[in-house]
């Protein structure tokens, strides 16, 4: 998702339709890393996403075409609550002086991220700590691998213009200390309450610098 900053051409012109090539290339290269990876879970080595509760219990999956039917049922209602929930935020936005910056990461995200917060909360509430933390890193692949591409193409067929995925240097800078961090917590093994409250810092100092972050260096 970063590659096109991190090689970011300095003529405008030059720079923008080379921004705008390398993003098409990489959305498809993408979803086709998202597919993979629903391929993988899901059919060729699904013994591997299988907690050792549902093991020893016994649970029994959806069938596929409930499954498929519930996905399109919400899925059709969360579009129709984004319609009334983008107006809401624009107006609040203006009310309460947010940044777009701060609206995008931040508003957006945790209302749009809320059933997979309330998910993990309870996953972790019964100490299925592998379960909280799959449900976190896998919504993040999500956006990454899915729903970002799929926004760049969808722009060049019903969007004003073309979106590319060129970020500010401050974007950058948040989401390489945003992996990082995870990286870190997820691959020590263990943790405490004292690790999440860190975690917790790192997204409030997020969360301030882009509300009091000015237009221009958005």
């Amino acid at each position: 998702m970063l590659v096109p900053s991190a090689v970011s051409v300095t003529d405008a012109a030059v720079g923008s339709v080379f921004a705008e090539k390398l993003s098409v290339s990489l959305c498809v290269l993408r979803i086709a890393a998202y597919g993979l990876g629903l391929l993988f879970s899901l059919k060729t080595h699904r013994e591997f996403f299988v907690g050792a509760e549902q093991a020893a219990t016994g649970e029994v999956p959806w069938p596929l075409g409930l499954a498929l039917a519930t996905l399109a049922g919400v899925t059709i209602l969360v579009a129709l609550v984004s319609e009334v929930f983008v107006e809401s935020v624009q107006q609040a936005a203006v009310a309460f002086g947010m940044t777009p910056a701060f609206v995008g990461f931040i508003v957006v995200a945790l209302v749009g991220g809320a059933a997979e917060m309330a998910s993990a909360f309870s996953a972790a509430r019964k100490d299925r700590l592998d379960l909280s933390v799959g449900i976190a890193l896998g919504s993040a692949a999500q956006i990454a691998l899915f729903v970002a591409p799929i926004l760049v193409l969808f722009s060049y067929v019903i969007g004003p213009v073309p979106m590319d995925l060129q970020f500010w240097p401050g974007a950058v800078a948040m989401m390489l200390i945003a992996t990082m961090t995870a990286s870190l917590v997820t691959n020590s093994g263990r943790s405490a309450w004292f690790v999440g409250v860190l975690i917790l810092m790192v997204y409030l100092i997020f969360a301030m610098t882009l509300y009091l972050l000015p237009p221009r260096l958005q």
